[in-house]
């Protein structure tokens, strides 16, 4: 990729592309109202958007919880996937989340997503339990998946 790439925090004026986004990656996508609370930063969210030549490609959103960085939600444009832009998210966010003093990131993933799994495994992450009937739209099971921040920092 030659583009010029940029992660940055993200903002309620990025609700339009991110909520486009959601929809064109997601069967059970989050509501206009609920991105919207997620897209500021605060001291519990830490939102990120990645940006290529200038036009958002992608997104990721996550809570402070306790010496966690939970992930909440990450997604690229199908367009651009397999790029390295969901790569750039999460080395930033593990970044980010080093600064505050935070040791893990977790996140869910749906059994079904194996390239979601797939993606998660190989930047370090291991799968450490099960939410039975988690997500709401069909009742499938969430896989809870846990990774060292220094695993994807290289210990930054």
């Amino acid at each position: 990729m030659t583009e010029a790439v940029r992660v940055r925090p993200s903002g309620s004026e990025d609700i339009h592309v991110v909520l486009a986004l959601e929809n064109r990656c997601f069967s059970d996508p989050w509501s206009p109202a609920a991105l919207l609370g997620e897209l500021e930063a605060d001291l519990l969210r830490l939102p990120l958007v990645v940006e290529v030549d200038g036009v958002v490609r992608g997104y990721l959103m996550a809570w402070k919880v306790a010496d966690q960085l939970h992930i909440l939600n990450i997604a690229t444009d199908p367009d651009f996937q397999r790029h390295g832009l969901g790569t750039r998210l999460l080395r930033e966010a593990a970044r980010q989340a080093a600064g505050l003093g935070l040791g893990e990131i977790t996140l869910e993933v749906r059994r079904s997503n194996q390239p979601a799994r797939a993606f998660y495994q190989k930047h370090g992450f291991g799968e450490t339990g099960v939410r039975q009937g988690y997500y709401a739209d069909d009742g499938e099971d969430a896989i809870i998946m846990t990774c060292a921040v220094a695993t994807i920092t290289g210990g930054e």
